[in-house]
C-alpha cells in the first residue's frame, strides 16, 4: 500500500472520528475534522487544497469552539445557573459515556439538576437550570453539526474544483 493511500485513510478516520466526536462530548470533535483535512490536504500536497480554503477551514473550527461554549453559558445563564449547576453539567456529561446512549442526553440535565440542587435551591428552579443548560448544549451540538457539513462541502468542494 502506497504510503499516501495510508494518509489518506487515515485522514478519513479522523473525519469520521471528528464528525462522532461532534455528538459524544469526549472527544474534540471539529479540531479533528479539521486535522483530517489538513492530513489530506498534505498528502495530496496541497494541490486540491490550497491555504486559503485551509485558513477558512481553521476559522470554522475555531467558530465551532466559541459556538459550543457560548450555546452552553447562555442556555445555563438565561435560566440563573450557579457555579454549582455548571460543574454538575461538566460531570453528568462525562458520567453520561457510561450509560450510552440515554445518558449522552440525560447526563448533563441530571448533572445540572443535581449541582442547583446543591446550591440549595428549590426542586423547581433546578428542573429550570437543568432543562436550560440542557437546551443550550443540544443547541451547541447543532450548530456543530452545521458547520461540520459546512466544512465537509468547502473540502469537498475545494477538491473537486
Amino acid at each position: 500500500m502506497e504510503l499516501q493511500s495510508l494518509y489518506y485513510a487515515l485522514a478519513v478516520i479522523l473525519v469520521l472520528v471528528g464528525i462522532a466526536g461532534v455528538i459524544l462530548p469526549a472527544l474534540p470533535g471539529l479540531p479533528l475534522v479539521f486535522a483530517g483535512m489538513l492530513l489530506a490536504a498534505w498528502a495530496g500536497d496541497f494541490r486540491q487544497i490550497g491555504w486559503v480554503t485551509l485558513v477558512v477551514l481553521g476559522l470554522l473550527t475555531l467558530l465551532s469552539i466559541a459556538a459550543d461554549l457560548f450555546a452552553t453559558m447562555v442556555g445555563a445563564q438565561r435560566v440563573g445557573a450557579s457555579k454549582k449547576a455548571l460543574f454538575g453539567t461538566v460531570i453528568g456529561t462525562f458520567a453520561g459515556l457510561f450509560f450510552m446512549p440515554v445518558g449522552l442526553l440525560a447526563g448533563p440535565f441530571v448533572g445540572a439538576l443535581l449541582g442547583e440542587l446543591w446550591h440549595s435551591r428549590e426542586i423547581g428552579q433546578a428542573a429550570k437550570v437543568g432543562l436550560g443548560t440542557w437546551l443550550g448544549i443540544l443547541l451547541g451540538t447543532v450548530l456543530k453539526l452545521g458547520l461540520a457539513f459546512a466544512m465537509l462541502g468547502l473540502f469537498a468542494f475545494a477538491w473537486f474544483v
